[in-house]
């Protein structure tokens, strides 16, 4: 008998091996192939921390989870802790690889040893099956198994490059809503497509949620109907022995807050973020207009509104974003309308990305963060670009920036974020959220919001996080607050600001000779920035 082994191992059995099957066996393997529920509630065993190796005795939610995966392609299960989510998809991964021919199943997680930990489970099923039941091995690792029926399994940690270049036809992501961000999108971005293009190919995304991130999106747009994603969502009292008595026990032992998270499955992100975690799941987001590179547009342009641009500049290395939001400030609640974010665009293009932003909507004005490269960006806007309405500030005394030159002789184009100012820019950002003054449609933002934390006396993101659109916000915040803004519905504010910006430009320009050629800067193919580089027009981002 031991021949007919794999590798010696009683449990499984080797390619090849001929099985004689009673009339029974014949009928009993008919009902498994076309029943799971029935499969793993007569045939999988499963390792419980007290009892060890038991059946498994699916619970009704667990059993309509079962009933979903195979009826549909696209499932997403919102689960509490500990209600057995990731051993009722290994049991269905079983079924399916064992009765369907030339079956792929990867088996993606946070971490590659949670990943094997999942693929052993399903090992563990299988070795305690029957051997009519089993399919001949021809590989078994920790990382993959393959069957005789071809049917195969990876296991593997979530990221871009996990199964690229691999036929999947189930895809497993486990625990998704702890990836890290960066992780989730670039997964999407890269293989989703792939799986979504054939007619067959499941992805089922089981999590208990963590904050506002990719899991929190693609589960809010299934409610809407924005995606083709089967929800799935279970109460923590669907769980036999789970009642009140249970719930008290466990708050005693953690805290209310957590039990929100882990079992009330609510979204709530970081307990320390600027906007409380109960508004911002309240807030919904809403699907863009129009998307093209990198603009995502909410609401087109209209004559008889007011617009507001806030810029962050990066240095277009694939590290931090540049980012802009357009905010319609006609009348309160002020909304966001339309915003850009990118890591690949130039501080040379930027500028043109900006005014070409800005010339749509009105000739909105325009709010430089100077930090870092935003000096540069602000001086191509006003002096290559020729655009009037960037906001000027000057500072003044113990009053610190303002908006506006008035007579102060420290004037910039745009404001630094000084400790004042983002104090300042992100008390009244949580004002105005969580007063409903600041209406925020934007998925993105959101996201930052909801890693936007305490830290130092400050806020920023979470290590691994990006806040340039929250930064956005918060300069766009501070600006609200300026006695300048205010006035910014009357039409002699407008004739000011152009007065201010002409001086500005008259003291601050070097006495060179001007060529005109005729062509208006943002026209022309190849332009020179004040530092001296050289862009091309042609590469810049059109929405």
């Amino acid at each position: 008998m031991a021949i007919e082994t794999y590798l010696g191992n009683k449990n499984l059995k080797k390619v090849g091996v001929p099985v004689e099957y009673t009339q029974e066996q014949v009928q009993e393997y008919i009902k498994c192939s076309r029943n799971p529920a029935y499969f793993i509630k007569n045939y999988v065993k499963i390792v419980n921390v007290d009892a060890g190796l038991i059946d498994f005795s699916l619970w009704p939610f667990q059993e309509e989870m079962v009933n979903k995966f195979e009826d549909n392609r696209f499932v997403i299960c919102k689960l509490p802790r500990q209600v057995g989510k990731t051993t009722t998809v290994a049991a269905y991964i079983l079924w399916r690889v064992l009765f369907t021919d030339q079956y792929s199943v990867a088996i993606l997680a946070n971490k590659l040893a949670q990943a094997r930990e999942i693929l052993g489970r399903i090992q563990t099923a299988y070795e305690w099956l029957p051997k009519w039941l089993q399919q001949g091995v021809k590989e078994w690792n920790k990382g993959n198994i393959e069957l005789e029926n071809g049917s195969e399994i990876l296991a593997s940690a979530t990221s871009s490059s996990a199964i690229r270049g691999t036929s999947q036809n189930l895809i497993y992501l486990d625990e998704f809503a702890f990836v890290p961000n960066n992780l989730q999108e670039e997964f999407f971005a890269s293989v989703f497509p792939t799986i979504s293009s054939g007619t067959s190919t499941k992805v089922l995304i089981t999590s208990t949620p963590n904050g506002m991130n990719m899991f929190y999106k693609i589960w809010v747009d299934s409610e809407e109907g924005n995606n083709s994603y089967v929800r799935h969502d279970v109460h923590w009292s669907d769980v036999p022995g789970r009642d009140e008595a249970w719930k008290k026990e466990t708050i005693k032992n953690t805290s209310e807050e957590q039990f929100r998270q882990e079992f009330e499955c609510e979204f709530l992100g970081s307990t320390a973020t600027l906007i409380d975690g109960r508004k911002l799941a309240q807030i919904p987001f809403i699907t863009p207009l129009k998307s093209k590179n990198g603009f995502d547009i909410y609401e087109q342009p209209r004559p008889d509104r007011m617009y507001v641009i806030t810029v962050d500049s990066a240095r277009g290395l694939g590290l931090d974003y540049s980012a802009l939001v357009v905010f319609d400030v006609t009348e309160i609640p002020y909304k966001i309308v339309g915003k850009y974010r990118s890591k690949e665009i130039s501080p040379m293009f930027y500028p043109d990305v900006i005014v070409n932003a800005a010339r749509k909507y009105n000739d909105a004005f325009v709010l430089v963060e100077l930090n870092d490269l935003g000096e540069t960006v602000a001086n191509i806007i006003q002096q290559d670009l020729e655009y009037e309405n960037i906001l000027s500030t000057s500072v003044k005394g113990r009053g610190g920036q303002q908006i506006g030159g008035g007579f102060s002789h420290r004037i910039q184009l745009g404001v630094k974020t000084t400790k004042t100012v983002k104090r300042v820019g992100c008390s009244h950002l949580k004002d105005v959220v969580e007063n409903d003054k600041l209406i925020l449609n934007d998925y993105d933002i959101l996201q930052e919001l909801s890693v936007f934390i305490n830290k130092r006396n400050s806020y920023e993101a979470e290590e691994g996080h990006h806040d340039d659109l929250v930064m956005c916000a918060v300069l766009f915040s501070w600006l609200v607050r300026q006695e300048f803004f205010i006035e910014l519905t009357d039409n002699d504010v407008r004739n000011k600001l152009y007065l201010e910006n002409q001086k500005l430009i008259e003291d601050d320009v070097l006495p060179f000779g001007i060529i005109d050629d005729g062509i208006e800067a943002h026209e022309r193919e190849d332009t020179v920035g004040p530092l001296g580089y050289t862009y091309s027009v042609k590469d810049v981002v059109d929405f």
